[in-house]
This record gives structure tokens, C-alpha cells and sequence, in this order.
């Protein structure tokens, strides 16, 4: 009899944001949960999560999977068994490989199904996990051959063990009829540039079952989607769901929450500009309240923020992360030694698009090496796949990555790692570069409204919104929108930037957004915003155009009766915050 003595947790696998801070992801949760529960029913297909790093894709699967552990009866005979397993990113060889996959397996079998996740910290060796789950198990026929499999492999008695122990999971619940899911991270790790070891090519018939499902995600999106699921022998057995950066109102909600739990000042109508600064991206919102913390600056104006974001940038929990991040990928992949260069001048070109001979002329003036446009390329996709920029595989072209930290953090760090400038100096001129900076937002407390409605049109969309809360009859029909966006600019000139704008096809929504708590909306901010829209249903060709005004503080007379006659919604603080009940947002 082998006893086990220690700490149970309460937690499968334990998760790194603590409850007071974890915002929004709810919908993710709740679709992978019932997707996982709902392969009891042999309706369920392999599954890929989609997303930049740092999007918390990690933190869900661990979410998922301890509810999955906990929140059924772990003794009924069709109860989902989970499993997590984390692709390391370097493999010894194919029997370490093999025999750590099918030990977690079946340490997780055993754990959910005695409802002991000690089990799951590894401080049993493989000897005793058998016999704990031949003394306290029934053991099914399934499982018995997993456990005779583990011995085999112990004695190098498989002709392919890779292929064979990635099988084993859907060879258990197949000749069981049972249901297990899978859920593997860092999966990019199967196929990376530094090793001959593969086994993507193997999981092909395990990833069809509907007995066993396999969720998979990791921190390289482009290897993901574009060469492991987007091509090969797992192409189109996977169901795609991507997973975006916060809106800015869940952005805001995170900025909210961590300042109180990391106990500073945020002062409201900042809360998402910061979320908007950081590009609704979870660990750069934290790590920046985290740094103001750490100076003790509470963050009160847009003139603060920029100083404690060159500080993060150049020397703080951002510059720590994406330092690692760029370094690691970098060592896997520089072959010409000139990686470093083709990055850090890829990512100071102007605009978005990236230009090959432009990096050319650079390399030869900055580092005197003449290089092929055809050596360029190849390293820029070799960037590509470390999600440092973007491929556009079939136009052939490339664009900066869409995340604004990462694209500064680039542009520091190539002048110290790849120009050689000093670093102090670097940080003291993106330090004065930042506290020169002019302000994004004039009008904070309407920004905060802008989000705040824009959040309220996503949530509502084909839905209905009382009438009331718009100050007209009937109810108002909100569609699906294929994007809402906000301080869209379609031209030059101060009239052209619009405060909210959602497009849904033949329908357009324009909105504008005025928080004065001394002063009503007038007749003419009212024209502004008709004279917006007629910018927008040219532009987009709209048949029917919806406009909405909300102003803190009221209209005046006149505004009133113009919005009457035009058809304009209007809204005031009350009704806004009637409209957040509404779609349970508050």
C-alpha cells in the first residue's frame, strides 16, 4: 500500500492572476468549458485558441481544466477526464519525450479520477503513480494498457514511441468508450527551428477522435496557424477561436482592479487611456500599474503615465519580458549574423508595411555588409514566425506587428543591442522624449464614455435597447457589427475624427461623446456630428445611418429640437448608466 502524504491543493494546476484581478475572458471560459463537457456527446472537434502572447490563453486552459477537475463527479464513468500538458521548448530526445507525455497522462487520469490533485505535483515516481492507480482504481481495460505501455517504454521496447504515446490518450478512450480532452500549451513547441525532433506528423489520428478532443494553444500564433494547423497533415482538423486583445472597456475594468489589488491611484477618466496605451494587452496593463507601484507614482494625467511607460519600456517588468522574449527567438534563428539588424530596421521604417530594399540600403550604410533581398526575406520569415512581424504569405509581403509596446520596445532595444549606444543615455533621451509628448486625449472623461458606449453597442449587438434610453419611441434594433472603432479618422481636418464609429455593412453608426458637467450639448456640435456622418455613408456607402449623441450634461433647447427632426438618439449621464445595467456591464 504506497500512502501519500501532503498538502492538497485546491487546484488541479494552479493559475498565476490572482481572483481580484482576472477581468473579462468570461464568453472563453465558458465555451471551452461546455465544448469540453459537451465531447461526452462525440460532438466536439479539436480546438485551437488563437492569440498574441500575453493574451492569457494559458491562464484559461488552467481556468477550464480545474473546473473540469473539480466541478463534476470524478467517479461517474462518463465524466470528462482533463488533462494539461506544457510542449517544453527543448526535447533531449524521443524516449524523454515519450516517457514524460504518457507519465503526465496517466498522472492526471489517476489524479481526476481519485479527486487527488497532489498527485499532479510529481513527487511520486513512475513505480509508485502504478501502483496507487492498480491498488485504488478500477482499472478499466483502456487504462490498463496505458500503464502496461509506461513499462514498455521504460525498457525501449517501441519501434516509434513518439507516435505511439501521442496516440495513447485517444487509444484509452476509444476502447473504453470514455472521454478524455486534452488540453496542450506552448503547442508551437512541436515544430521549432532549432531542432530535427517533429512530432506534429504523428498527432494527426489522435487529434480526429471524438473520444479524445485535443485543445491546443501557444505563444507563437504565426508556427501555430500558418505551418503546424495551416498546412501538413493537421490541416483543417482544428476549429479555430481567436482571441483578441481586452476592448476598452474590460481594458479599463483590468486597469481598475490591479490598482486596487497592487494598492495605488488611478485616477477614472485615465483607466482607459492606459488600456488603449498598452493595446488592451493583459500583462503590459499590469506590468505598468505594477511600475507605478514600484515608483510610487500614482497615475493621475497622461503626463505621468508617459513617464512611467518610458521607464517599463526601458528598464521595467515590459523591458524584462520582451527582452526575453526578442533574445530567445533571436538565438534560435541567426544564421547570417545579421537577424538583429533586419529587426530592429524593420521595425523603424515608417509606416506599416515593410520594405525590403529599404533594409538593404540601411544594412549597407548603417553595418557596411551587402546582403540579398532574397537573404532579407528569409530571415524576415524566420522573424515572422516568432510573431516579431507579420507575413503576408500570399500577397508575399510584410507589416510590423500590430502592438504598439512591442514596436517601441524594438526600437529601444536595436539601439543598444544592435546600434551599440550607451544605455543610460538611450533611457534619458526616451525619458524626454516621452515627457515631451503632447496629450492623445483632451477629453479624458469623454473618452471614458466612448468606451463605455462602444462596449454597450458590443454587447447589445442583434439585440434590442429600450427606446427610453435613447429618448425616442420605439426600441432601438442594434446590429452585428463587423467592427466598432473609436477616434476613427477618415481625413484630414479636426472635423473628421469620429468619437465612435460601428460598421455593419449597409448600416453605419456615428456617435459623439461630450462629458461637461457645466455645459449643454449646442445646436452646433450637433451639425458636426451630422456633417461626420456624411463623410462616413459616403465613404462606406451606407443606406441607412444611425447617429447617437450623449452628453453628460444635456442639450440646450435647440439641439434638442434639431436632434428631433434629424432622428438623432441622444443620451445623458443617467441614461448611459441606465443602458450598463441594461447589458450587464456594471
Amino acid at each position: 500500500m504506497v500512502n501519500i502524504i501532503m498538502t492538497r491543493p485546491n487546484w488541479a494546476i494552479e493559475t498565476l492572476v490572482s481572483e481580484e484581478v482576472y477581468t473579462d475572458r468570461q464568453e472563453f471560459l465558458d465555451y471551452l468549458y461546455q465544448t469540453a463537457l459537451k465531447a461526452k456527446t462525440r460532438r466536439t472537434g479539436s480546438t485551437v485558441l488563437l492569440g498574441q502572447r500575453r493574451m492569457g490563453k494559458t491562464e484559461l486552459f488552467k481556468r477550464v481544466v480545474n473546473r473540469l477537475f473539480f466541478e463534476q463527479d470524478h467517479q461517474a464513468p462518463q465524466a470528462v477526464v482533463p488533462v494539461y500538458y506544457s510542449f517544453p521548448d527543448t526535447f533531449e530526445n524521443r524516449w524523454d519525450f515519450s516517457i514524460k507525455y504518457v507519465e503526465n497522462f496517466i498522472r492526471w487520469y489517476v489524479a481526476f479520477r481519485l479527486r487527488q490533485p497532489e498527485i499532479l505535483q510529481g513527487i511520486l515516481d513512475y513505480d509508485e503513480l502504478i501502483a496507487i492507480a492498480r491498488e485504488k482504481l478500477s482499472v478499466t481495460k483502456g487504462f490498463q494498457i496505458a500503464l502496461n505501455f509506461l513499462v514498455s517504454l521504460q525498457k525501449q521496447k517501441i519501434t516509434i514511441p513518439e507516435q505511439e504515446a501521442l496516440y495513447l490518450p485517444r487509444r484509452v478512450s476509444d476502447y473504453d468508450d470514455s472521454t478524455i480532452v486534452m488540453f496542450l500549451d506552448e503547442f508551437q513547441n512541436t515544430r521549432l527551428p532549432q531542432h530535427n525532433f517533429d512530432v506534429v506528423g504523428y498527432m494527426q489520428e489522435a487529434v480526429e477522435s471524438p473520444t479524445c478532443p485535443h485543445f491546443v494553444t501557444g505563444s507563437s500564433m504565426s508556427i501555430l496557424a500558418r505551418e503546424i494547423l495551416g498546412r501538413g497533415s493537421l490541416f483543417g482538423r482544428f476549429e479555430s477561436h481567436p482571441i483578441e486583445p481586452l476592448t476598452g472597456y474590460w481594458g479599463t475594468e483590468l486597469v481598475r482592479k490591479a490598482a486596487s489589488y497592487y494598492d495605488t491611484q488611478i485616477a477614472e477618466p485615465m483607466a482607459p487611456v492606459i488600456a488603449e496605451r498598452c493595446g488592451g494587452n493583459p500583462f503590459y496593463i499590469t506590468a505598468l500599474i505594477k511600475q507605478a507601484v514600484k515608483l510610487n507614482k500614482p497615475i493621475s494625467s497622461e503626463e505621468i503615465l508617459n513617464q512611467i511607460l518610458a521607464i517599463d519600456l526601458s528598464s521595467g517588468f515590459i523591458w524584462s519580458e520582451l527582452s526575453d522574449q526578442v533574445t530567445r527567438w533571436l538565438e534560435r534563428i541567426n544564421e547570417y549574423g545579421i537577424t538583429k539588424w533586419i529587426l530592429y530596421l524593420s521595425a523603424i521604417q515608417e509606416g506599416e508595411k515593410i520594405d525590403l530594399t529599404q533594409i538593404q540600403q540601411a544594412l549597407l550604410e548603417r553595418d557596411y555588409q551587402t546582403v540579398s533581398l532574397e537573404q532579407i526575406r528569409e530571415v524576415l520569415i524566420k522573424l515572422s514566425r516568432g510573431d516579431l512581424l507579420d507575413y503576408l504569405e500570399l500577397g508575399n509581403w510584410f507589416r510590423k506587428v500590430k502592438d504598439p509596446i512591442l514596436l517601441e520596445f524594438l526600437r529601444i532595444w536595436g539601439r543598444i543591442a544592435v546600434e551599440g549606444k550607451n544605455e543610460a543615455e538611450v533611457k534619458d533621451e526616451l525619458q524626454q522624449q516621452y515627457q515631451s509628448l503632447q496629450k492623445r486625449v483632451s477629453d479624458l472623461k469623454g473618452y471614458l464614455a466612448e468606451v463605455y458606449m462602444a462596449q454597450i453597442l458590443f454587447n447589445a449587438q442583434e439585440q434590442t435597447l429600450p427606446g427610453a434610453y435613447f429618448h425616442v419611441a420605439e426600441a432601438v434594433d442594434i446590429p452585428g457589427f463587423n467592427y466598432i472603432r473609436l477616434r476613427e479618422r477618415l481625413g484630414p481636418g479636426a472635423q473628421t475624427e469620429i468619437d465612435l464609429h460601428g460598421a455593419a455593412g449597409i448600416e453605419q453608426w456615428v456617435a459623439e461623446s461630450k462629458w461637461r458637467p457645466q455645459r449643454k450639448a449646442s445646436p452646433k456640435e450637433i451639425q458636426q456630428l451630422l456633417d461626420k456622418a456624411e463623410v462616413v455613408k459616403k465613404d462606406r456607402k451606407a443606406t441607412i445611418m444611425r447617429l447617437w449623441f450623449f452628453s453628460y450634461h444635456g442639450f440646450a433647447k435647440a439641439a434638442l429640437e434639431l436632434m428631433s427632426e434629424q432622428g438623432i438618439l441622444w443620451s445623458t449621464q443617467e441614461d448611459l448608466d441606465g443602458l450598463l445595467d441594461y447589458v450587464k456591464l456594471r
